[in-house]
């Protein structure tokens, strides 16, 4: 048994304003399964699809209040490609992020509603990720995130350290997940958050005991009653588990 990261669902006040911005950023399509859920999705791929992790914007009334700690990088292939996309997402409606980066090479930005991300300058390990480079979450201990995430799903571990851990699909294509050594403890309800699958044929409520095992704990957000299991990792992030597919 297994899961794999699927998509990201990431909270907003206005999911269609924001959908459409993200849209636009990735260069992808937009679809809705009802009210208050806008889908972004790449064009040309039948979800899921490890090539591309995948958007959903979920209406939520209450506001950004703190920095995310889960945001998305985006992948550049030149120094003229980075400036040439900062000044398309400045154009779509980014503004600068001061998250305390200092100098960089890369730019910090967040979306319209206050959503940060990053538009990384080109590194020949994201040349074949798409548009997004890599799901990026903070975390205090990095090597702990690993072995619990190592295990959750059947992506492959690429690198571990005391400050930084990473893994992608099995199948060696698509963005990367990265757990980054951050000053600080979650405090908040995420706003973005992952969101696994089982495989075809493969038994929801078996993968979720399996999980709970590994260290997850169930979290109750007033999701009520979804065909989704709403869970924590060993440092409280939220993720979905979703049904087989």
């Amino acid at each position: 048994m297994a899961t794999r990261l699927v998509q990201i669902a990431m909270d907003a006040r206005d999911d269609s304003a924001v959908g459409r911005f993200w849209a636009e950023a990735l260069g992808w399509s937009v679809s809705s399964e009802g009210p208050g859920v806008t889908n972004v999705e790449p064009v040309g791929l039948v979800y899921p699809d490890p090539v591309a992790v995948y958007i959903d914007v979920v209406a939520v009334p209450e506001p950004k209040t703190v920095k995310n700690r889960v945001h998305l990088d985006f992948a550049t292939t030149s120094a003229a490609h980075q400036a040439d996309l900062v000044s398309h997402l400045r154009d779509l409606g980014a503004t600068p992020a001061d998250v305390g980066q200092g100098d960089v090479p890369w730019t910090v930005l967040a979306d319209p509603e206050g959503n940060e991300f990053c538009v990384l300058e080109p590194r020949s390990k994201y040349l074949d990720t798409g548009p997004i480079a890599a799901v990026v979450v903070d975390c205090v201990d990095p090597r702990a995130m690993a072995a619990f995430w190592g295990e959750a799903m059947d992506w492959t571990l690429h690198e571990v350290t005391d400050d930084y851990a990473v893994l992608r699909s099995a199948k060696g294509v698509g963005p990367y997940l990265e757990f980054v050594r951050t000053p600080g403890v979650k405090t908040v309800k995420n706003r973005i958050h992952l969101d696994l699958r089982p495989y075809p044929g493969d038994d929801q409520a078996a993968e979720v005991a399996r999980l709970r095992a590994l260290g997850a704990t169930d979290v109750d957000l007033g999701q009520g009653d979804v065909p989704w299991t709403v869970l924590a990792d060993p440092e409280g992030n939220e993720f979905c588990v979703l049904t087989p597919r």
